[in-house]
């Protein structure tokens, strides 16, 4: 099929996967299909944006008014000749190539913009710097020079989705260089394409913004798709553009850059997929100052932050980051703390927690649905670790994410506070004996060890989900209000502490070079089961795991069954 006219609402673009694992071409509408599980896409950051486009068209094309609409289409999918008859009205919006408007694409031609490789539309290519440089150790040049335009299409609205920098005037998102997007998915991993899709459309009023009304939307509303009239360009200040001045549906189909697509009618295999295609791309148009994004944009799906100290400033997407995003990190993906952090998870996320669970709750009790929604479902965190206009890395897994009654919320994280405060302190201390047990003057030595930490919160991430079902089991109780679960308190300190003792033995007493550093690491491996035992070295502030075990209500010289020789506690 060429591409020529190809329009993302009517043809078969998107590769998705049936129950039987056979991968086959479908249109949008057929998302609904029961028998597709899965969307498949070459790159993991395609696949991100892939989801973000196809809820951003349910959201578009049948918005529900409350949680009953929700629930209803839920548990009865839309057939996809009904989605095709949504869908269709839009369609004029969705060209990606023609003398009209473009999906995504600057309503004017650019033809005296400069030309630049296709691969400027990956958020991991190397910038024109770093080819000219010869910096491009480990994002190599030349990866992408020829795409079909199935991967064109969605490379596009990736770097428009991701909205990094690239460089003077050249506008970030709305979101910001590199935000996260958070995603909730059935806990069911055999759950239909539909399900995991419509569980990230919201009412109307959940994404509506301050000042913002919600109408029909239309296809050549360019308060909708900015796409369908001439760039609101932003060379001279004053033009910036406001949530209140664009349609609740703009944050969807945001389009800070200014792209053209050059299509060529050259057969060749796409460098991405490895399809064949008579028509590619190999070339676009970019040009400067495009639409400029400011004020107090809420995207459905990323968390953000404030700061509470000054609730007037407008909240901050949260971004990937050099160690990763681990456990550490959940909370603030799930809960929101205005008073200590400003955590503002997404939209997506608040409402599943908020209103649809305990909504279809409330039905399942009455017997007005024979549906299963969990309690638990998962939560898809993903998205690019960016340095300005660099591309560091690619954060991409997947959470436990539990729902519990409002008025229980705050305990549950409260209690998730307290292990994770436990879990850090011990990484910091693991790490410090380990340092200690390397050098003979370890505040003079230089280098990073941040790995310790990182490998110390990658080796106790699975007991930390395992405790995350528990405390979700427990925060019913009557005790929940002021006690942490005294045995998944002691089942997280174990875990810690076996952690601990491993990692302090691969790093300090394998292979130690001579006698010296061995009789450090001897020595501050009984330092640091002092530490764990709930003793402290030089230090009027009480020990952490003393402090967690008073909260949790267990004793730390109770016999643990579990505790291997050689993680035998000394007293000291």
């Amino acid at each position: 099929m060429g591409a020529r006219l190809m329009n993302l609402i009517c043809d078969q673009w998107l590769f998705a996967e049936r129950r039987d694992d056979l991968v086959l071409r479908v249109e949008p509408c057929q998302l609904s299909r029961p028998d597709l599980t899965d969307i498949v896409m070459p790159r993991a950051d395609f696949l991100g944006a892939t989801y973000q486009f196809l809820i951003g068209l349910l959201q578009t094309a049948l918005s529900p008014e409350g949680e009953a609409e929700w629930l209803d289409l839920y548990e009865s999918p839309p057939s996809p000749e009904k989605l095709a008859e949504l869908f269709t009205p839009f369609a004029g919006a969705f060209n990606l190539d023609g003398t009209g408007p473009r999906f995504m694409q600057d309503r004017d031609p650019l033809d005296s913009a400069s030309l630049s490789s296709v691969s400027s539309l990956l958020v991991d290519a190397p910038g024109a710097n770093g080819i000219k440089n010869n910096t491009d150790f480990f994002i190599k040049r030349g990866v992408a020079e020829r795409l079909c335009p199935d991967c064109a299409a969605i490379a596009l609205y990736t770097i428009q989705a991701s909205g990094p920098a690239g460089g003077a005037g050249f506008r970030t998102g709305m979101r910001g260089g590199g935000p996260l997007t958070t995603l909730v998915l059935p806990d069911d991993p055999d759950s239909s394409l539909w399900q995991k899709l419509w569980l990230n459309v919201v009412p109307k009023a959940q994404i509506t913004q301050k000042g913002q009304q919600f109408t029909a939307p239309q296809a050549d509303d360019a308060t909708v798709f900015p796409w369908m009239g001439a760039t609101p360009t932003s060379e001279k200040a004053g033009s910036a553009q406001y949530p209140e001045m664009l349609h609740p549906l703009h944050v969807y189909w945001s389009m800070p850059r200014r792209f053209r697509l050059l299509f060529e009618e050259h057969a060749a295999v796409c460098d991405i997929c490895g399809g064949e295609s008579e028509t590619t791309v190999a070339e676009v148009r970019a040009k400067n100052y495009g639409i400029n994004y400011e004020g107090p944009w809420r995207h459905p799906l990323t968390p953000y932050r404030h700061d509470p100290k000054k609730p007037d400033t407008t909240p901050w997407s949260q971004k990937g980051r050099p160690g990763g995003i681990d456990y550490r990190h959940w909370s603030a993906f799930v809960f929101d703390d205005d008073e200590r952090v400003g955590a503002l998870p997404a939209v997506v996320v608040r409402d599943y927690i908020g209103a649809k669970y305990p909504f279809y709750w409330e039905e399942f009790e009455d017997g007005k649905t024979d549906t299963v929604l969990s309690r638990q479902a998962r939560l898809w965190v993903h998205g690019f670790d960016l340095d300005n206009m660099k591309a560091r890395g690619w954060t991409d897994m997947q959470m436990p994410l539990v729902a519990v009654p409002g008025d229980r919320r705050d305990v549950l994280r409260e209690w998730v506070s307290e292990c994770v405060d436990l879990a850090q302190a011990t990484a910091r201390e693991v790490s410090d004996r380990i340092r200690h047990a390397w050098f003979k003057r370890p505040k003079e030595a230089g280098g990073d060890t941040s790995h310790l930490a990182g490998a110390f919160f990658q080796a106790t991430q699975a007991d930390f989900f395992v405790l995350i079902r528990t405390l979700r089991d427990a925060v019913d109780g009557e005790d929940a209000i002021n006690f942490l679960p005294p045995e998944a308190a002691r089942a997280w300190y174990r875990a810690l502490r076996r952690a601990a003792f491993r990692l302090f033995d691969e790093q300090a007493l394998s292979g130690a070079p001579d006698l010296r550093q061995m009789e450090r690491s001897v020595r501050e491996r009984r330092w640091l089961s002092i530490w764990l035992a709930g003793g402290a070295k030089k230090s009027k502030k009480r020990n952490a795991v003393a402090l967690f075990a008073e909260r949790g209500g267990f004793d730390l010289k109770a016999r643990d069954e579990t505790r291997q020789p050689d993680e035998e506690i000394t007293n000291g």
